[in-house]
């Protein structure tokens, strides 16, 4: 298996995790489909999603797959309601997604297989209290094709995380 900086961040922080690796030629590389290949229930494989904010620049949000990032993007409803969800919890009034191109420069990963571990800086990242309902959870590792089982907390704490209703 080829070694990606997630991979290499959680040996040298002698964490306890699981690499697996499942097939990508079919194209179906969807967090559910995902999940599917590596027998897992969709609200344990957790997405990784990088936007920018209007004031706090890159966030990292660590959500379950089968769910949607609730952005609050409309900037006139957002004035009328103020921030919520990511926006929210990133302190930021308005927050985007990053655009596919820009994913790798500025994470190191690329769409498919961006990771929440091992990025180029780190970025302050969120994960939905929902990961701590399981004692373990998956997320990318790094590549499209490779998932890391490890608990939720050790996450949060090797990306300084903090946990949060998205």
């Amino acid at each position: 298996m080829t070694k990606t900086n997630a991979l290499r961040m959680l040996e040298a922080a002698n964490i306890v995790f699981t690499a697996r690796e499942y097939g990508v030629s079919d194209g179906e590389i969807s967090g559910v489909a995902v999940a599917r290949k590596i027998g897992q229930k969709p609200e344990r494989v957790f997405k990784t999603l990088v936007t920018e904010g209007k004031t706090t620049g890159l966030n990292v949000f660590v959500i379950p797959c089968n769910v949607e990032l609730d952005l609050m993007t409309h900037p006139t409803k957002q004035a009328s309601r103020g921030p919520r969800g990511a926006a929210l919890a990133a302190g930021d009034k308005y927050i985007e997604m990053i655009k596919s191109r820009e994913l790798e420069p500025k994470t190191g990963y690329v769409h498919g297989g961006c990771s929440p571990i091992g990025m180029k800086k780190l970025f302050p990242t969120y994960i939905d209290e929902t990961a701590q309902l399981f004692d373990t959870i998956n997320v990318g590792g790094g590549r499209i094709g490779l998932q890391i089982e490890l608990s939720p907390d050790d996450l949060a704490r090797l990306t300084n995380a903090a946990y949060c209703e998205l």
